[in-house]
């Protein structure tokens, strides 16, 4: 899998579609320039922005983007219970912060544990995806003191 490690400027987001082998379209370069400032967005967001820049784009159209990103390393996806999924640009290999309130999604800079000794003997293990849960900073503000 491809990963991006910077993606800063119009020049870099075309030269990473085309690394990738993807056709270098108006809409693929506008929802991967949103992506590229950064956060995590869910498709929502990342239509309406695009949309505000292109004049014209549907949510379908983003969803088969992400797809073709995401096959080919662009973006991951972070799967949020009980809300959309949201969006970035594929990096070093990270865990996330998700507060249990709003939603929001942190990157959080740190490698995933290996599993305890003695379990598991049978697997291959490649990967381990830690999510730390809480409230957030904004939401930790507004909460009742306990």
């Amino acid at each position: 899998m491809a990963v991006v490690e910077e993606l800063t400027g119009r020049e870099a987001v075309i030269q990473r579609l085309r690394d990738v082998g993807l056709r270098v379209t108006g809409p693929r370069l506008e929802v991967l320039t949103v992506l590229a400032a950064g956060g995590h967005l869910d498709v929502e967001a990342i239509t309406t922005t695009a949309r505000e820049r292109l004049g014209t784009l549907t949510s379908q159209a983003v969803y088969e983007m992400l797809r073709h990103f995401q096959e080919t390393g662009l973006v991951s996806k972070f799967d949020r219970p009980g809300l959309p999924a949201v969006f970035e640009i594929s990096g070093p290999a990270h865990q996330h912060a998700l507060c249990v309130a709003c939603g929001r999604v942190e990157n959080v800079e740190t490698t995933a544990p290996k599993p305890p000794r003695g379990a598991l003997t049978e697997w291959r293990v490649e990967d381990a995806e830690i999510v730390f849960k809480g409230l957030c900073p904004d939401c930790r503000a507004s909460a009742p003191a306990a």
